[in-house]
C-alpha cells in the first residue's frame, strides 16, 4: 500500500491490487479508522466508511488541487 502524501492527517494511498482488469486512477484516504475511495477524472467519491459529507468534500478540494501529483505517482507504481 504505497503511501502517496499525508495532509493535515489523512494518509492518502493506493493499494498495490487494484483489480483485474486494473480499475482507472483513484485513491484511498484514511484519517482515524475512516476510510474512503476517491474516482480523479472527475473527482468523486466511490464508498466511504466513516467519514461525513463535510469532510468528504474537504477532501475532495485537497485531492482536486493535487490530482497531477496522484496520477504521476499511479502511474509510476502500476507501470
Amino acid at each position: 500500500m504505497p503511501t502517496v502524501f499525508r495532509y493535515q492527517g489523512f494518509r492518502f494511498f493506493f493499494y498495490s491490487n487494484e483489480g483485474d482488469p486494473r480499475e482507472p486512477v483513484h485513491i484511498h484516504v484514511m484519517k482515524d479508522g475512516a476510510e474512503a475511495k476517491f474516482w480523479l477524472r472527475p473527482v468523486r467519491p466511490a464508498y466511504s466508511a466513516g467519514f461525513d459529507r463535510k469532510t468528504l468534500r474537504r477532501i475532495a478540494a485537497i485531492l482536486d488541487t493535487r490530482q497531477t501529483e496522484i496520477e504521476a505517482a499511479w502511474h509510476d507504481h502500476f507501470t
